[in-house]
C-alpha cells in the first residue's frame, strides 16, 4: 500500500525471522527488547525502515520493528511496551509522515537519535485521483489532499520513497552517515555495507530501467497510489482507483473514467496490494473485462509475499510491471 498509512501493532516484533526479513543478520527476541542487547539497538518503524537498518547495520546492530508482518503500516497505533523500547533505544529509524502515531512517539521520546527518511530524500506530491504521471506532478498539485478522511496527515508528500531504487539508495546513504555519527566504533563497517547496499539499489535500478524500456503502454491501475515515485522515475502512468489512503472507496465517476482510460491506453491489469483487500480491483477488473495481479508496495514481508526480502518483491514487481505494460 501507500502513502496511505498508520503503524504500529501492539506488539514489537520479536525477531527477524517473524519479520520474515529472510537474508537480515541482527535479530531480536523477548528477553532482549531495545536497550538490553549491548548492540547498537534500533527501532525502526516498519519493514522498508528495519530493511535498511538491518543491511546497514549488520552484525552491530539489534533492530525492533514497530510494525508486524502482515500489518498494515498506515493503521499502527503505538502500544506502551513500544513506548518503553522507544525510550531504551540507541536509535530511532522512520519515515515522517506515513505513521502519525510513530511520529508522535519518536517525537516524544529522549531518544538520542532519531533518523527521518523523509529528510534524506526528496518528497513530491503524488497520488491525486487523476494519477501520477512522469513530469506532471506540479499541474496536480492543487488536487492532492494533504490530509485524507481519516486525518492522515501527508503534508510532506508522499512517503513511499523506497518504491524508487534511487530515492530508497539517497536514504540509505544517509542512514549509513547517521549510523557512523552515532556508533564511531563500527563506523568503517557501516561505510561498507552502505556502499554494497547503494551498489544493489543501482543495479535494482537498471534492471527496472532495461526491463520496462521496450512496453506497449505506459499506463498502469492500481487500487491504491503507492507507486507515484516508481511512474515518475520510468516514465509511467500510475492511475490509481483509491488515491493515497487504500481504504477510501472510489466514487463512480473515477470507476467509469477508470474504464475509459484501460481502453483507450490498452490497459490489461488492475494491481492489488498483499495487504489489502482485492475486492475492488476484482470488482473494476470484472467489469472492464481485465485481470488482476499484485504489485506489492513492500511495506512489509509474509507468506504470502513473492520473495523473501526488498530485493525479491521489487524484482517480482517488475515482472508483473512488464507482462502488464507488454515490455518486450
Amino acid at each position: 500500500m501507500n502513502v496511505r498509512r498508520r503503524h504500529i501493532s501492539a506488539v514489537a516484533l520479536t525477531a527477524v525471522a517473524a519479520l520474515g526479513f529472510g537474508t537480515l543478520t541482527a535479530c531480536s527476541s523477548d528477553s532482549a527488547a531495545a536497550g538490553d542487547t549491548g548492540s547498537f539497538d534500533v527501532v525502526a518503524s516498519f519493514y522498508p525502515m528495519a530493511f535498511l537498518a538491518e543491511r546497514i547495520g549488520g552484525e552491530h546492530v539489534h533492530v525492533t520493528s514497530l510494525t508486524q508482518p502482515g500489518q498494515e503500516p498506515h493503521d499502527l497505533e503505538i502500544s506502551a511496551r513500544q513506548t518503553a523500547q522507544l525510550e531504551e533505544a540507541d536509535a530511532a529509524l522512520y519515515l515522517k509522515g506515513l505513521q502519525p502515531s510513530v511520529d508522535e512517539a519518536i517525537g516524544q521520546s529522549p531518544i538520542a537519535t532519531k533518523i527521518d527518511a523523509a529528510e534524506l530524500t526528496t518528497l513530491e506530491e503524488h497520488g491525486d485521483e487523476h494519477g501520477t504521471e512522469a513530469g506532471h506532478d506540479e499541474e496536480h498539485g492543487d488536487e492532492h489532499a494533504h490530509e485524507d478522511e481519516h486525518g492522515h496527515d501527508h503534508e510532506g508528500g508522499d512517503p513511499h520513497i523506497w518504491l524508487d531504487p534511487v530515492r530508497y539508495a539517497e536514504v540509505a546513504e544517509g542512514v549509513g552517515k547517521a549510523f557512523q555519527k552515532a556508533d564511531p566504533d563500527h563506523a568503517a563497517d557501516y561505510r561498507a555495507n552502505t556502499a554494497a547496499l547503494v551498489k544493489d539499489l543501482k543495479t535494482l535500478d537498471e534492471k527496472f530501467r532495461t526491463g520496462l524500456a521496450n512496453r506497449k503502454t505506459d499506463v498502469f491501475l492500481t487500487t491504491h497510489a503507492a507507486f507515484g515515485y516508481l511512474a515518475e522515475r520510468y516514465g509511467l502512468t500510475e492511475e490509481a482507483i483509491s488515491g493515497l489512503d487504500p481504504d477510501t472507496e472510489p466514487s463512480g465517476a473515477r470507476v467509469k473514467e477508470l474504464q475509459k482510460i484501460a481502453k483507450e491506453d490498452g490497459v490489461t491489469t488492475v494491481f492489488y496490494e498483499t495487504l489489502v483487500s482485492d475486492k475492488t480491483a476484482k470488482t473494476l477488473a470484472g467489469d472492464t473485462g481485465l485481470r488482476t495481479d499484485v504489485l506489492d508496495p513492500v511495506e512489509g514481508i509474509t507468506d504470502h509475499s513473492r520473495g523473501e526480502d526488498y530485493f525479491q518483491v521489487m524484482e517480482a514487481n517488475l515482472t508483473a510491471l512488464r507482462t502488464a505494460l507488454g515490455a518486450r
